[in-house]
């Protein structure tokens, strides 16, 4: 089963996240802000993270830039996941580290999809099914 980190700062965002991946057959854990879940991932092994932007203590931008310098987590998957939705907001994620950029709120289904194609749990030629 794919683990996955989920890093947002909204208690009923992580919920949502949580209850969607785990009924898909995901392992999810949470991180309340950046710091909380750069501390996660340097000392767990996961197969993913999502991340929003905005958050208290460390935002999802630091908090990619920073996994991307750790030789040990750089190339681990990242979804970025926010209600910033300018082309400028997309290139700094993307500049940050990210994988993909998604607007809130994500269609469940997208979520999951994207989850299994970015774990390997998913072949690419499924995702457009």
């Amino acid at each position: 089963m794919p683990h996955v980190l989920v890093i947002d700062d909204s208690a009923t965002t992580r919920l949502f996240y949580r209850e969607t991946l785990e009924a898909a057959g995901f392992v999810v854990e949470e991180g309340i802000n950046g710091l909380d879940g750069l501390e996660k991932a340097m000392t767990s092994p996961f197969d993913l993270i999502i991340v929003d932007i905005n958050m208290p203590k460390m935002d999802g931008l630091t908090f990619l830039s920073e996994l991307r310098k750790r030789e040990e987590i750089r190339a681990l998957p990242a979804i970025m996941i926010s209600t910033q939705d300018r082309p400028a907001d997309r290139a700094k994620a993307y500049a940050a580290g990210a994988n993909i950029y998604f607007i809130k709120p994500i269609d469940p289904e997208i979520l999951v999809r994207y989850g299994r194609l970015m774990t390997g749990a998913e072949a690419p030629r499924d995702i457009a099914s």
